[in-house]
């Protein structure tokens, strides 16, 4: 047990701080450390709010280096290794983390801690662990209801129950809980964070947009920061505000890849968000320039770019309907499978848009094999077989397989972001019918996509030209004004 004199003097320097080195919001998190550790524990703790987990991983070894017996050290160094809003898990090293720690936590409070991380990687399921660990923090928080990082975390593990899948209900929860804590510290990234997480479809969002507003003030100096505020503002067809939390959570990222002698990525999960942006509002030499670099950057990807690099080209051309761009930006992809097929989706698509029968149905036939075996895949091929049932001249067959796809997308569970389908299949039966001079149920069509996709342009331009056709002069009119709000003019 630890001596009572270091263990007052840490309780009162602990009280609140901010990280020194790095601008992360603050926490107020009294603890049994050394005094020695403090600066790097909150700064894990902040960093871990922010989703940034190898720098989090990175402070909580410093604090425990400065303390070896500091048993929120040991916590927070394990609770880095969970990411469960990205299905990520290194149960092996947090177990290694924890094992080290061999003494009695000097709280009640924080053994409460300890309990809890150890039960997210105990025994049993991933999701049995999920399950026991959120109550453990419900227990926490329920006997600690002054801590707003038991309140913080608390929320984070609803969350992280459904394994990435949006549950209205826990989702709501969340929220709930989360919002008391940034109401009393309104600098707390974790409760901005988790908050909009919360929020982030086309549903919810408008409760969010305080807290994307919030967020990147919180935390300039977290790139994850920057971009989560963009979960909302893609949720509300906020498009310039995409872009700008984009390009400064590229600037924040690329400044610390510089720092440890890497270099600046231009096709990550950032840049492919920013992408989205410049494409929604036809900024179309910054998303050539991006889509250019990205492409460059596939000599020598980071781990994940591949797949970065084939949606990047694939929404590019599809959004753009520049068919000539899927031979412009090509790019052997085949060592990876789902960048592979992702690519080739958009190849067959160009190739059947441009009118291209035989290529288009080698292409589509290439991917048939294992298109089951995947929802969105699914969706993917029937989009592609309706294409090459309009080029035959089959339309209301095509119409038919779209209005089957249409209901698939309807049944899956809600994905935040760009839309999770590259071509969404509400929009593609809105231009089938159209193009069948199939006004009017093209006007459904597009409002199906575009509330599913808020403020999505193609779907707009659609809905547009749709509503001008079936006589619909006041809608055709007012959607018309809002593509020229989003794009300028163009």
């Amino acid at each position: 047990m630890r001596a009572a004199l270091p263990l007052v003097l840490a309780l009162l320097l602990a009280a609140h701080a901010e990280a020194q080195s790095l601008r992360l919001g603050s926490v107020d998190f009294p603890n049994s450390g050394a005094a020695e550790a403090q600066e790097d524990f909150l700064q894990g703790v902040l960093l871990l709010h922010s989703f940034e987990y190898g720098p989090a991983a990175e402070a909580f070894r410093r604090a425990r280096s400065e303390d070896p017996d500091f048993a929120l050290a040991h916590w927070g160094e394990a609770m880095s290794y969970n990411h469960p809003l990205w299905q990520e898990q290194d149960r092996t090293t947090a177990r290694g983390v924890l094992a080290g720690f061999t003494g009695d936590a000097p709280t009640e409070r924080e053994a409460m801690y300890l309990q809890a991380v150890s039960a997210l990687y105990g025994e049993g399921s991933k999701s049995e662990r999920d399950r026991s660990y959120m109550e453990a923090m419900r227990r926490l928080h329920e006997a600690y209801p002054d801590d707003p990082e038991a309140r913080a975390f608390y929320a984070l593990s609803i969350l992280g129950l459904t394994d990435g899948e949006r549950d209205f209900g826990n989702y709501m929860l969340a929220a709930a809980t989360a919002q008391p804590v940034l109401d009393a510290n309104p600098e707390h990234p974790g409760a901005a964070h988790y908050i909009i997480h919360s929020f982030d479809d086309p549903i919810h969002a408008p409760l969010g947009l305080p807290a994307a507003r919030a967020y990147g003030s919180i935390a300039p100096d977290a790139a994850h920061a920057q971009h989560m505020t963009s979960h909302i503002f893609v949720a509300m067809g906020m498009w310039d505000d995409v872009i700008r939390a984009n390009v400064n959570a590229t600037r924040v990222q690329d400044a610390a890849r510089v720092r440890n002698g890497a270099a600046p990525n231009s096709c990550g999960h950032y840049s492919s968000w920013l992408a989205y942006g410049y494409l929604m509002t036809e900024t179309q030499d910054s998303a050539d320039v991006l889509m250019d670099r990205c492409q460059a950057s596939q000599a020598d990807p980071d781990p994940d770019d591949r797949v970065y690099y084939a949606a990047m080209r694939a929404r590019h051309v599809i959004d753009t309907e520049d068919w000539p761009a899927a031979r412009q930006w090509a790019f052997d992809v085949s060592d990876h499978p789902w960048a592979h097929r992702t690519y080739t989706f958009a190849t067959a698509f160009a190739a059947l848009r441009e009118g291209d029968l035989t290529g288009g149905r080698l292409l589509v036939e290439e991917l048939r094999p294992g298109s089951a075996s995947d929802p969105r895949l699914r969706i993917q091929q029937m989009e592609l077989d309706a294409l090459l049932l309009v080029t035959e001249g089959n339309v209301e067959g095509a119409v038919a397989l779209l209005t089957e796809a249409v209901g698939l997308e309807e049944s899956l569970p809600f994905e935040f972001g760009p839309p999770a389908s590259l071509k969404p299949p509400h929009e593609l039966l809105g231009e089938v019918l159209l193009a069948a001079g199939e006004s009017e149920e093209a006007v459904d069509a597009f409002r199906g996509s575009l509330e599913m996709t808020p403020g999505r342009v193609p779907s707009l331009r659609g809905l547009a030209r749709a509503a001008a056709e079936a006589g619909m002069g006041e809608l055709a009119e007012s959607t018309r004004r809002r593509v020229e709000a989003i794009t300028g003019g163009s």
